[in-house]
């Protein structure tokens, strides 16, 4: 076995282009087996305990104090061994690094630990112990893989450059990811690469889904307030009637995806809300409705606002009412760079085998606020299987609990992500 600053120097990693280091031939796995299969039988077990504490005690966006605190003790528990931790970016976010030998090259790794503001209806004993709080996106879990990846890079120590962990706050509709940005996550830890991954039911459990290009689409939010005349509901002609021009309003809307996109393009115009009136017998001055608006390209989204202000002139015009459009642009595209994506593949077929790794799966029409991250730095987000959906282990269902048989790959594919792209001993 080669020394590993002379394996780094023979094989050129310093000096090799981005774009060829997804191709590389090795197989990673045999780097250090024995080592890190001994050090996940003991290192496994602890992080899945920690994962179901952490699942019994979840938080919300921008108050997962305790969720923040634990993960930065566990950290601070590695410091020994060169691990820097900081605290408080983004509010409640934790980012530690650790840099091993000379090389100048850092990636960055990132996890999610917010919770949805939804009941569990789950049984066992590591269920929400706070009512109308819950881990029903696998946060918990995405959190405790992250860590126990920390501590194995800690202990193995076979790579050359630096290593960014990223445990980011609100995901959930706030834009922890964005908040981070903005407060200077790249200026205080220079990242070359970005790499994120989400546990996907359906998908067999251990198994990666890796997809180049679009992975989740964009959300935007949109407020409608429609403005007539209210009267008595049995003297239509004296009103201006906002139920009949709202209705209109909801399915000339429906057009936009139908009519006005190409069929190429992945879109979704959703009216989710439609509140107007109160009583039988009156026509109500005001109705009020919104929704969601998904694409997988800022160009088709930048289409679908506009196509929006333009059907609601009409509707103005043709039922002489007053429309009120309040347009918020949400999450951006999670869009995967080429060169991040392939380095993603090897490492996940460097675990699982290719047999196991599902290529450019279609992309989903959920959000992910992993997209500012992507935004700054090539970057890919892969989905690791969590197994069968039955009994309603759907994402953000009440049923929903993160596969713990999952943890020990998502915590090889880390180490295998920065073996890839830092090197390794071999």
């Amino acid at each position: 076995m080669l020394p590993q600053s002379e394996w780094v120097q023979q094989s050129g990693v310093q000096d090799a282009d981005w774009a060829t280091i997804g191709n590389r031939t090795q197989t990673y796995t045999e780097w250090n087996t024995p080592m890190l299969a001994d050090l996940l039988t003991t290192l496994t077990p602890k992080i899945a305990a920690f994962r179901r504490d952490i699942h019994a005690h979840p938080e919300l966006a921008f108050d997962e104090h305790r969720t923040a605190e634990k993960v930065a003790a566990y950290l601070d528990g590695l410091s020994g061994l060169g691990l820097e931790v900081h605290r408080g970016l983004a509010k409640t976010g934790v980012v530690a690094r650790l840099k091993l030998g000379t090389s100048r090259r850092s990636i960055g790794l990132r996890a999610d630990m917010d919770a949805l503001p939804l009941q569990e209806m789950n049984g066992f004993p590591h269920r929400s112990k706070h009512a109308g709080r819950m881990h029903a996106c696998g946060h918990d879990g995405h959190t405790a893989m992250l860590l126990g990846a920390v501590e194995a890079l800690c202990t193995l120590r076979d790579f050359d450059g630096t290593v960014v962990f990223i445990f980011q706050p609100a995901e959930e509709h706030e834009g922890g990811g964005r908040v981070m940005v903005e407060e200077g996550l790249f200026e205080r830890f220079p990242m070359d690469m970005m790499f994120g991954l989400h546990n996907w039911p359906g998908l067999p459990a251990g198994h990666f889904g890796v997809t180049d290009g679009p992975v989740m689409a964009g959300a935007d939010r949109f407020d409608i307030v429609v403005t007539g005349r209210g009267g008595h509901a049995a003297l239509p002609h004296q009103a201006i009637d906002t139920v009949l021009a709202g209705s209109a309003l909801v399915q000339a809307l429906q057009s936009l995806v139908s009519r006005s996109t190409d069929p190429l393009d992945a879109a979704v115009v959703s009216v989710t809300r439609f509140h107007a009136g109160h009583a039988d017998n009156v026509l109500p001055e005001t109705a009020q409705l919104g929704g969601t608006v998904r694409t997988l390209t800022t160009q088709v989204q930048m289409q679908l606002e506009e196509g929006m202000r333009r059907i609601c002139t009409g509707i103005e015009a043709t039922y002489g009412v007053r429309i009120e459009l309040h347009y918020e642009r949400g999450y951006p595209p999670t869009v995967n760079a080429s060169s991040a994506t392939a380095i993603a593949r090897a490492a996940a077929g460097a675990v699982v085998g290719e047999h196991a790794v599902q290529l450019n799966l279609r992309p989903s029409m959920g959000a992910e606020d992993f997209a500012y991250l992507a935004q700054c730095v090539p970057a890919s987000y892969v989905w690791l299987g969590n197994g069968s959906t039955e009994g309603g282990c759907l994402l953000h269902s009440p049923h929903y609990d993160f596969n713990d048989e999952v943890i020990a790959t998502g915590i090889r594919y880390w180490v295998a992500l920065v073996r890839q792209v830092l090197g390794g001993e071999r």
